[in-house]
């Protein structure tokens, strides 16, 4: 089904380990797919059953072009075109009026120079996607299973029914709600944060827009992205692929925040939703009166964990677990991904098992600079200006490639560390035979 030898220049680790995964979202499934490609053995924990897809992954995911050549890299092009829709140009307009502030239309010089395409589609269509190739690489993956507690010394997960799992290596890729960060930094940072605002993630079906005269421009082009701002509000539209069906994304700021307002797994109230929509324009009234249904959750704003390996080198967190991104980012599965492309190339060296403390905490040295500075940006846009603001990052956002960051690190400090490595065992050899010699010499 998928094209695995698409792209045969790919290194295999000369030394193989067991990677125990938590958490089977899209980090976790990519990350599961990304170690298989490079020949590590991979078990994947879920706590949900997948069964389950319609509860967890509400509503559409934009796939920017720096995370879409990673996918297409992995021989995953063809099935993931056939799940999107791609994303030519996008308008703006007032959040309270529907007044056309302006439009743009995506540069060709653009998807040429990064090498990838600006896509949308069902991000449960992408989860599956990942899924399905990361089972066929050989991924052992359990849905299901829920883990109560990590022993990062001894590392050993425990699950609810008593079992333990032991690997080389444990990679936390359980969410903001992550059990594995505390285990690692001693603190919550995501659940101590203050919510910035409330991001609502809708569905609504392209059939029932298309009965509503005002709504049939909306129908009109697959390819637009429609964007509202406002003041201290602002949503998103687009089409989705796959299944005919318009993803509505919104994001305000309500009087008062409540304990359930991270809806996330459970369905929430249509009704809320709009309410919460306040002033504005009637064309997102009458798609938020047509979705069909939404999840929610909080926007926080908190700063990438200063630690994302664990004192004794064997577990780490990785995606929304290291660097929880605000609710709705377009960066925010891109990111994951790129956390787990970045890994897999760099454990594609692995020789000894000496080098993984050090190929973990290489991870967070080339990841973490970069996430900190899309988390910082990634604050919902809330006002026009500071839309024009962030514009001129875009091309610098797309153009990153995670895969080739992890060869300069390799060819810059991993083979010179490895080398240095070998001067010093050398040198032990020799200062060691000397000793020896010497001893001889005194027994004579």
């Amino acid at each position: 089904m998928f094209e695995f030898t698409s792209h045969p220049t790919y290194q295999r680790a000369g030394l193989t380990i067991d990677f125990l995964i938590i958490g089977g979202g899209l980090s976790g499934v990519s990350c599961a797919l990304a170690l298989r490609r490079v020949g590590h053995r991979v078990v994947v924990l879920e706590q949900l059953n997948y069964s389950e897809d319609s509860k967890t992954s509400h509503g559409g995911i934009r796939l920017p072009p720096n995370v879409v050549k990673i996918l297409y890299k992995w021989g995953l092009k063809d099935a993931l075109r056939a799940i999107s829709v791609e994303s030519r140009s996008f308008e703006i307009h007032k959040y309270e009026t529907g007044e056309a502030l302006g439009m743009h239309v995506w540069e060709e010089d653009i998807f040429i120079e990064t090498g990838g395409v600006y896509l949308a589609c069902h991000h449960a269509d992408l989860r599956r996607l990942l899924l399905d190739a990361a089972i066929e690489a050989g991924a052992e993956v359990h849905s299901g299973v829920k883990v109560v507690s990590v022993d990062c010394n001894d590392r050993h997960v425990t699950l609810s029914t008593g079992a333990k799992l032991r690997a080389d290596v444990i990679v936390g890729a359980d969410g903001r709600f992550s059990l594995i960060q505390p285990a690692i930094t001693g603190m919550d940072a995501y659940g101590a944060a203050p919510s910035h605002c409330l991001f609502y993630n809708a569905i609504i079906p392209v059939e029932l827009m298309q009965r509503d005269p005002a709504l049939v421009d909306l129908c009109a082009s697959k390819h637009k992205l429609l964007t509202w701002i406002g003041s201290n509000a602002a949503a998103s539209g687009y089409h989705l692929g796959g299944k005919a069906e318009f993803a509505l994304q919104i994001w305000v700021q309500p009087a008062q925040h409540k304990r359930d307002d991270d809806c996330w797994v459970t369905k929430v109230s249509l009704e809320d939703m709009r309410k919460h929509l306040g002033l504005c324009e009637p064309r997102l009234l009458k798609l938020a009166a047509l979705a069909k249904s939404a999840a929610r959750i909080q926007v926080k704003i908190v700063p990438p964990s200063d630690n994302w390996v664990h004192r004794n080198g064997r577990v780490l967190v990785i995606g929304e677990a290291a660097h929880p991104l605000p609710g709705g980012s377009f960066q925010g599965g891109a990111l994951s991904v790129e956390d787990s492309a970045v890994l897999a190339k760099i454990f594609s060296h692995l020789n000894t098992e000496d080098q993984i403390p050090t190929f973990l905490h290489a991870l967070q040295e080339l990841r973490e600079g970069r996430c900190a500075s899309i988390v910082a940006e990634g604050r919902p846009i809330l006002s026009s200006t500071e839309l024009l603001d962030q514009w001129e990052q875009v091309r610098e956002l797309f153009g990153y490639d995670a895969e080739d960051q992890a060869d300069d690190w390799w060819v810059k400090w991993g083979i010179l560390r490895e080398r240095a490595k070998g001067r010093n065992r050398d040198l032990e050899e020799r200062m060691n035979a000397q000793f020896s010699m010497l001893g001889l010499s005194q027994k004579s």
